[in-house]
């Protein structure tokens, strides 16, 4: 490494010692048992539960109290870890908190925080296996119709490398005053018999209050939003407080999104809740057959936060020279990607549902 590289690198310190007791090797957390367990020998041991009642789930964070709220780019800054099993030293990306030493293989935990970042304060651990995610991934190729069956009798997905990713959740109480217009379909016959639809037009205004829970936002930017996004939800509510245990095996990274924008994004996702939300409650209240105009504005308060950490499945699969990457979820074993798409199946698709609008409107006309 060149020398001015040398200044982005500190050392870092192990914050779990994942050597077996019976035979050497490194244990990994376990998600069919949920315990630690040695591939290698067999040895397997609880994960000991935390003494204090408020260690054993992630507990909500003060957001108004909170220090440090800023992105961190960790492109550049580099860590420097030395093997406990070999003594190897080895230089990972800043944002790494869990890999293997690539030397002999042995699990390293780091610790999770660093200077002027959060430590995380959750995780869900896996409870899908890795087989499990590839029984689920045959499932969801083969319901593909748009898929070609050549692909979906080829593809096989390469070795799961198993992630926790770091994401924010956001609890609020919502306050909004609001003003819309709405609309009355009612049908009108003409003299010479024919009917037509008008639409009689009303003002509202209301107040709306909503208490939003666990708002999640993405807090990395190395992974594909959309693909990551269809494998939600995850089961927020089975969470436990952070211990290192729980990702030893495991590749797992820090936040690049800090505090601060993971709020902004989440206050737009809760906007875009709270338009449909407020939507809806004209339509019912005032009978509606549209609503148009809508303006609000929102207030938020009582603020908290959780810095979770959540499990996901990699994976890719090769079709005519081109890799296509998916995402299970660790939790769930709910599976989003990418897939080939036949245009000979969608030419059909597109035929049929033209020949099915064909049929209607002739039966139409014809009574």
């Amino acid at each position: 490494m060149a020398t001015q590289d040398m200044e982005h690198v500190e050392e870092a310190k192990l914050e779990f010692d994942a050597e077996c007791p019976s035979c050497s090797a490194s244990i990994e957390f376990n998600p069919a048992s949920g315990k630690l367990s040695c591939p290698y020998c067999g040895y397997e041991t609880e994960i000991a539960a935390p003494e204090k009642e408020e260690d054993k789930v992630a507990q909500e964070m003060d957001f108004a109290k909170a220090e440090q709220r800023g992105n961190f780019n960790w492109g550049v800054e580099k860590k420097t870890v030395i093997c406990k099993a070999c003594a190897a030293e080895t230089i990972y990306d800043a944002l790494q908190v869990a890999d293997s030493c690539p030397y002999c293989g042995s699990n390293q935990v780091m610790e999770a925080s660093a200077v002027n970042t959060l430590a995380p304060n959750g995780v869900c651990s896996f409870e899908v296996t890795a087989k499990q995610a590839g029984a689920n991934f045959q499932k969801w190729i083969n319901g593909r119709w748009f898929t070609p069956r050549a692909a979906k009798n080829s593809a096989k997905p390469d070795a799961f490398k198993g992630v926790y990713l770091p994401y924010w959740t956001f609890d609020t109480k919502t306050s909004s005053q609001y003003s819309a217009r709405y609309g009355r379909h009612r049908t009108v016959t003409d003299k010479d018999g024919k009917t037509r639809t008008e639409t009689d037009w009303y003002s509202t205004s209301g107040f709306y209050q909503e208490f939003i829970d666990d708002q999640l936002v993405s807090a990395t930017t190395r992974y594909d939003r959309n693909m990551m996004r269809k494998i939600e939800p995850f089961n927020l509510l089975n969470n436990k407080g952070y211990k290192p245990e729980y990702v030893a095996g495991f590749l797992s990274e820090r936040y690049s999104i800090g505090l601060q924008d993971g709020w902004k994004q989440a206050q737009q996702d809760i906007n875009n809740h709270l338009h449909a939300q407020i939507t809806e409650r004209i339509r019912r209240e005032k009978r509606a057959d549209v609503v148009s105009n809508l303006r609000f504005s929102t207030t938020h308060d009582n603020i908290t936060y959780k810095y979770l950490m959540l499990p996901i499945w990699l994976s890719s699969f090769r079709y005519k020279e081109k890799i296509y990457r998916f995402m299970v979820n660790g939790q769930t074993g709910r599976v989003g990607g990418d897939a080939p798409i036949s245009p000979l199946r969608v030419t059909i698709a597109v035929l049929l549902s033209l020949m099915v609008i064909a049929c209607v409107w002739y039966f139409l006309n014809t009574n």
